[in-house]
C-alpha cells in the first residue's frame, strides 16, 4: 500500500467516526447533564452528615474521621452537649465539622472510621467551584436537615443531581465483614432521618431478591 492509499484509509476512519459523532449513530456516551448516568450503590461521591430518626445529630466530635484521613482534609471540632437541650445522644456532638473537598481523595476512610454512621457518601460527584474557598465545606452544608433533606452549597447549580444526595450508607448494606456468609443480610446499623433504617444490600445470594434504595423488591 503507497502512502496516497494509506492516507486515504486512515482519513476514511476518521469519517467515520466524525459523521457518526454528529448523527449519534453508534454512540455508547450519555448527553450529560441532561442524562445523568446511575452511579454503582457504594459511590464514593459528596459526603452527608446524618441524623437519628429522631432528628438528632449522629456526630459525636469523636475526630475519628480526622484522624484516620490520611488526606488530612477533615477539621472536627467537638463540645459539650448542653444539659437542657442535647444536640446529639452523647455527652459531645460536633461543634465544628469542615472537609476541603480539593484535598479528599473520596477513600470512604473517613467513613469507615466513625463510630456512629454520622459521616456517609453519596452519589452526587458535581461539585466544581469558581475559588477555593467554595470547596471547604462546613457543618452548615453537609448536615441534613431534621427530616432529612441533604443540602448543597449551590441550590442553584444546575449540573447537579441533588436526588444523588439522597443516596448514602451504600457502604454499611454489604452486609458481609470479611467475607463472612453468617453476616449476610444481618441489619447492624442504625436509621436515618428521612429514611429509616436501610435495608441490606441484596443480591448477594438466589435465596435474596434485589431491592432498590427504599427496600422494594424489584
Amino acid at each position: 500500500m503507497g502512502p496516497v492509499e494509506a492516507f486515504v484509509k486512515g482519513m476514511a476512519v476518521t469519517a467515520r467516526q466524525f459523521f457518526a459523532t454528529i448523527t449519534g449513530k453508534g454512540l455508547v456516551t450519555t448527553s450529560y447533564p441532561q442524562e445523568m448516568r446511575q452511579k454503582p450503590q457504594r459511590f464514593h461521591g459528596r459526603h452527608v452528615l446524618n441524623r437519628y430518626e429522631d432528628g438528632m445529630e449522629k456526630c459525636i466530635g469523636c475526630e475519628l474521621c480526622a484522624g484516620a484521613c490520611p488526606a488530612r482534609c477533615i477539621y472536627v471540632r467537638g463540645a459539650d452537649n448542653p444539659p437542657d437541650d442535647p444536640v446529639s445522644p452523647g455527652e459531645r456532638f460536633g461543634f465544628v465539622y469542615e472537609i476541603n473537598m480539593l484535598r479528599c481523595i473520596f477513600c470512604g476512610l473517613c467513613v469507615e472510621a466513625c463510630p456512629t454512621e454520622a459521616i456517609t457518601h453519596t452519589q452526587l460527584f458535581e461539585m466544581s467551584t469558581t475559588n477555593r474557598s467554595d470547596a471547604i465545606y462546613t457543618k452548615e452544608e453537609l448536615l441534613v436537615d431534621p427530616d432529612g433533606t441533604p443540602n448543597h452549597m449551590f441550590d442553584s447549580d444546575r449540573f447537579a443531581n441533588f436526588e444523588e444526595l439522597a443516596h448514602a450508607d451504600g457502604w454499611m448494606r454489604a452486609t458481609a465483614p470479611q467475607g463472612r456468609a453468617a453476616y449476610q443480610g444481618q441489619v447492624a446499623w442504625s436509621g436515618s432521618a428521612g429514611v429509616g433504617v436501610r435495608p441490606p444490600e441484596a443480591g448477594q445470594s438466589e435465596e435474596d431478591p434485589p431491592t432498590d434504595e427504599t427496600g422494594a423488591e424489584d
